[in-house]
């Protein structure tokens, strides 16, 4: 994606998630106090331990048009949240941000990667499935208040797990 510049989360980027995330996931967003508790959490490098990596992507710090982070921790990685604002859906953003999550779950030795991604958002399914996710399972009424069922997904990093 051209004039995106992808760079670690810091607290003050917060704020401006957090507006993306209401947008993006109304009743279901995560809270600031999740955010500043996963940044909390995030090391300066990846050799730690259940460590976090947070990124933000936008055009220049002023417009934060996505974000995504990853847990890391033994043999497995696991996507925490991914989101892009709507007026920027549709450009690769979302692969960008997949794209950077992966290389971080592979510096880190992690052998597979998994997520949940909701039953109703297709879009993001195809997506996943396209960087070698495949379904495992369900967690039926994850998603609160809704209701919505979670699909549970899992790549493996050692056979490629990533062919975009």
């Amino acid at each position: 994606m051209t004039g995106v510049e992808l760079r670690p989360m810091r607290w003050w980027d917060i704020p401006a998630v957090m507006g993306l995330e209401t947008e993006l996931f109304g009743d279901e967003a995560w809270t600031a106090e999740a955010f500043w508790s996963e940044l909390a959490s995030a090391p300066p490098s990846l050799t730690g331990a259940d460590s976090r990596r947070y990124w933000v992507a936008g055009e220049g710090e002023a417009d934060l048009l996505g974000y995504a982070g990853l847990s890391l921790g033994g043999d497995e990685a696991y996507v925490q949240t991914i989101g892009v604002a709507r007026r920027a859906q549709r450009r690769g953003l979302g692969s960008l941000l997949m794209r950077q999550l992966l290389a971080d779950a592979r510096a880190a030795g992690e052998r597979s990667c998994w997520l949940e991604v909701r039953a109703d958002n297709t879009e993001a399914q195809a997506m996943y499935t396209g960087f070698g996710f495949v379904a495992r399972g369900r967690r039926r009424g994850y998603y609160q208040p809704s209701g919505v069922d979670a699909i549970v997904m899992a790549a493996d990093l050692q056979t490629g797990g990533s062919r975009r």
